[in-house]
């Protein structure tokens, strides 16, 4: 393989490396953004039990009520963003895994046509050969 290849393949193997490690931490992002909308969502109803059962708790269940939507809102809006991201990070590792490809394949038939050249060399150094002894 030639040096040029070997490094394309080098940096193109960093360059998905990177974009794998990318990818993992926006899914736990996502993750844990999913598990805090989860969190959420079990709040609300041990506070619904809550208020069934205390009038007190009644009363300010319309408060709470409004705070929790404010915070799901924001969560949801969160784990938006991350889909958004993931989506960017998986057809990026997708290119660069690609391209990581194309220069493998570039590379192996660099190296295929040096090694037929190198045989077509040596059967015309063996032809050249067998001329000069049959003549001489």
């Amino acid at each position: 393989m030639t040096a040029w290849a070997h490094s394309l393949i080098r940096i193109s193997n960093y360059e998905v490396e990177t974009l794998q490690k990318r990818l993992a931490e926006i899914t736990a992002r996502k993750a844990s953004a999913e598990m805090r909308l989860a969190v959420l969502d079990a709040e609300v109803e041990v506070e619904r039990e809550r208020a069934r059962a205390d009038a007190e708790a009644g009363m300010l269940l319309q408060a709470y009520l409004a705070g929790w939507k404010t915070k799901k809102g924001l969560a949801e809006a969160d784990l938006d963003t991350l889909d958004a991201e993931e989506a960017g990070a998986r057809d990026a590792l997708t290119d660069a895994y690609s391209e990581l490809k194309k220069f493998e394949h570039v590379a192996e038939t660099t190296r295929l046509n040096a090694l037929i050249a190198a045989g077509k060399r040596e059967t015309a150094a063996f032809d050249e050969m067998g001329l000069r002894r049959r003549a001489g």
